[in-house]
């Protein structure tokens, strides 16, 4: 339970087997993945992408602290935080949350935790583009979970 959390700002599409891979271990008897993609529909209105911008420093840091404190809280073998920044279009992923841990139970907590704390607290701003025309900016902690 000592391999550092990895985890990572990204300009390019999140590489899903490479996620997986980085919290792969023998020690492991589960795995959870979280995939958080772009969905066509919000709210009844159609979308056509997403924009992600962030303030890296702050970003990274918010982050770390959170693998960190995941750590504290469950048995966590490896864990890995993937979060896509710039355009991502129609079902690609933005965020990616993996966790091993010895069993599944503490698996989904923590995954769970992991992505609900990244919503709330990392600065990472989201402009939602609709098919009608206008954007609109949701800023963490403003979205349903």
């Amino acid at each position: 339970m000592d391999a550092p959390a990895m985890t990572q700002l990204t300009d390019n599409p999140i590489d899903t087997q490479a996620v997986l891979a980085a919290v792969a271990t023998p020690a492991a008897g589960a795995v959870v993945l979280f995939l958080g993609t772009t969905r066509e529909f919000t709210d009844g209105r159609q979308t056509t992408a997403l924009d992600y911008e962030a303030y890296r420093p702050m970003a990274e840091k918010t982050l770390s602290d959170l693998a960190e404190e995941a750590r504290r809280r469950w048995p966590i073998e490896k864990l890995c935080i993937v979060h896509r920044l710039g355009h991502v279009p129609l079902g690609e992923a933005s965020v990616a949350v993996a966790v091993s841990t010895a069993h599944r139970a503490a698996a989904f907590e923590a995954g769970q935790w992991l992505i609900d704390s990244l919503k709330e607290s990392v600065p990472i701003w989201k402009k939602e583009t609709w098919a009608v025309g206008g954007t609109e900016w949701v800023h963490p902690g403003m979205e349903p979970k």
